[in-house]
């Protein structure tokens, strides 16, 4: 039962990794099933170039039976009304031999012009796959480089925990606290430790003089400057 299960793991785990390598190489892959057809096709039009010649070659000596019965057709029967009856049999057997030998190549030739018909289709129905299969490769090709580009994007960027640590550090310095702001604070509370912050309090509510002069004493002080002044 184990040894079952271990195999079929081993199994699975072959797959994927065959299956990861052709993704991995699709476009290799592609590549060679396109030249495997190309090479294919140029096999089919030597064979299809080979099969034409022989059915020329089959016309042609069709073409010269037909002339050589002819010929023998008229000297065999000028000897028959000759009266030369031994001489015609002889030329009526060989015109039977030359009728046979055409009907054999006749059947030949009507075979070899259905193969050529069949090879022809054949012929372009893998053109015009192979024409297919070359324009998905260029679309395949652009869309493969598209995806290796987006595969690149996501290793700099670590994918979306990436963007989102990102994001995080951002927040992190805009949520970062004014350091000038600080300083204002940190000296407000010395002040409050050390009593400072309550001997301004009460010179503020007028309980002994004031603790920092402002501008309405700067003011005041002037003021009492020029009366002494134009007294004087």
């Amino acid at each position: 039962m184990i040894r079952n299960v271990f195999k079929s793991l081993l199994a699975v785990a072959g797959a994927k990794a065959e299956t990861g390598l052709e993704n991995r190489f699709a476009i290799d892959l592609l590549e060679q099933h396109i030249r495997n057809a190309q090479s294919g096709l140029s096999a089919a039009k030597q064979t299809l170039a080979t099969i034409v010649i022989r059915h020329r070659g089959e016309q042609a000596a069709l073409s010269r039976l037909a002339q050589r019965i002819s010929d023998l057709e008229q000297r065999t029967a000028s000897a028959l009304h000759a009266g030369a009856n031994e001489l015609a049999h002889d030329g009526a057997t060989v015109i039977a031999e030359l009728e046979n030998e055409r009907a054999v190549r006749q059947a030949t030739l009507a075979a070899l012009e259905q193969r050529i018909t069949r090879m022809r289709l054949s012929i372009e129905k893998a053109h015009a796959k192979i024409v297919d299969l070359n324009q998905g490769l260029i679309s395949a090709r652009a869309l493969d480089a598209e995806h290796r580009a987006q595969r690149g994007l996501n290793r700099s960027l670590g994918g979306s925990t990436g963007f989102k640590e990102a994001e995080a550090l951002i927040a992190r310095i805009h949520d970062r606290s004014d350091p000038l702001e600080e300083a204002f604070v940190i000296d407000a509370i010395d002040d409050e430790l050390s009593g400072d912050a309550v001997r301004t309090r009460l010179a503020n509510a007028g309980h002994g003089l004031p603790v920092r002069i402002d501008a309405t004493q700067v003011l005041q002080r002037l003021a009492a400057a020029t009366e002494i002044s134009s007294t004087n």
